[in-house]
């Protein structure tokens, strides 16, 4: 993929996702069966609005199906999963659905509390639907109304898999088939924190000295539908809520309103200013000790540590009665830190979210702050 963005004269070039590598090997694949001719290439949108047009690999197309590959290519990304082959297989089938399943390499759900239900493999529900979607427009074209049945394989995702996440969130066997815009953006750290710098650079020529920040889509994509905010002024602040708010120190914003996910604000319970899971993963812990000493059990103590995903813990919590008094605990400490951070040189306020469960807790000023976003 020959896109870039540059950063002190360094070109960082975009990669795609294994969730756009499955989407596309599985439109190849359908094609291939259903036109009985081999592709050399093949173009998806992916949900970013970027058309790819990618190289198709390791073909195999018979009587009964059609396979092929799509190399995954994560640009200048560090990632475990750039180059091996996320590989298609598809074959007509009862019925009138596509039925996406997951083969050699793509991990399967064993706990509750993620995207993906316990028991079926870890194709997100973004990939998931570009997959059916590519497949379905494929089979319009060519007149086919029958089933199809699709399944994806990863073979290098067996090795690979124990060096990603996935083993604690209870996802065995393999990676995880991901991706919200279908396009890996190169983090390299230094070129991040040096877009939020001119972010917040770009807000305070404004004059604005309040300052709405996310840790990405989901907190954005939640504040506009669900709190109804306007955000075409926000701050994206990826992992570097430290560097974030020191810097918002140093341009002497008034305020700064953090919106986000409970899997990632959660954290700035314990302190941790760098949410990326390879600096610190303390959530469950966190939960579990607020709720040790709101007066939880042992067992539900031990049942929130165990917990794959905030999610999950939060059920737990609302079982046993306690999610009230962690979440009031919790964001108390989420405050501490934040005027910690910021030497109390300005307000802060913060508010978790959880896709299933809505707004979860916010801060003393989180609301006084939401006003000010609105007028």
């Amino acid at each position: 993929m020959e896109e870039y963005k540059v950063f002190d004269g360094k070109k960082l070039r975009y990669g795609y996702t294994t969730g756009s590598c499955a989407t596309a090997a599985a439109k190849a694949a359908t094609e291939m069966l259903l036109s009985r001719q081999i592709l050399e290439s093949i173009s998806i949108e992916t949900p970013k609005g970027v058309e790819l047009f990618l190289t198709v690999e390791e073909i195999d197309l018979n009587d009964d199906f059609a396979s092929c590959a799509i190399r995954k290519d994560a640009g200048d990304d560090p990632d475990d999963t750039n180059g091996i082959l996320i590989f298609a297989k598809v074959k007509k089938s009862v019925g009138h659905d596509v039925k996406v399943h997951g083969g050699l390499g793509v991990g399967k759900v064993t706990k509750p509390g993620l995207a993906c239900a316990v028991g079926e493999p870890a194709i997100n529900p973004v990939p998931l639907k570009m997959i059916k979607n590519a497949v379905k427009q494929v089979s319009e074209k060519h007149g086919y109304l029958d089933g199809l049945s699709v399944t994806i394989c990863a073979p290098e995702g067996v090795k690979i898999a124990p060096k990603t996440f996935n083993p604690r969130l209870g996802i065995i066997g393999g990676i995880s088939i991901l991706g919200t815009s279908g396009i890996v953006e190169p983090m390299s750290e230094k070129a991040l924190v040096d877009t939020i710098y001119v972010e917040m650079n770009v807000q305070a020529s404004k004059g604005n000295k309040d300052l709405l920040v996310f840790f990405g889509n989901y907190g954005q994509d939640f504040t506009k539908d669900q709190l109804g905010i306007d955000i075409s002024n926000a701050v994206t602040c990826s992992n570097f809520v430290g560097e974030l708010l020191d810097y918002a120190v140093f341009k002497e914003f008034e305020s700064v309103l953090l919106i986000g996910h409970a899997g990632k604000l959660v954290k700035l319970a314990q302190g941790v200013m760098n949410t990326h899971s390879k600096y610190a993963d303390c959530r469950t812990e966190i939960l579990a000790l607020e709720a040790l000493l709101a007066g939880a059990t042992v067992d539900v103590g031990q049942q929130i540590v165990k917990a794959p995903t905030t999610d999950e813990a939060f059920k737990i919590l609302r079982n046993a009665k306690l999610a009230e008094k962690v979440l009031q605990a919790v964001t108390a400490r989420i405050e501490f830190y934040m005027q910690q951070r910021v030497h109390s040189k300005l307000k802060t306020g913060a508010i978790i979210f959880s896709n299933t469960y809505g707004v979860l807790g916010e801060t003393v000023h989180a609301q006084e702050l939401v006003e000010k976003q609105k007028k």
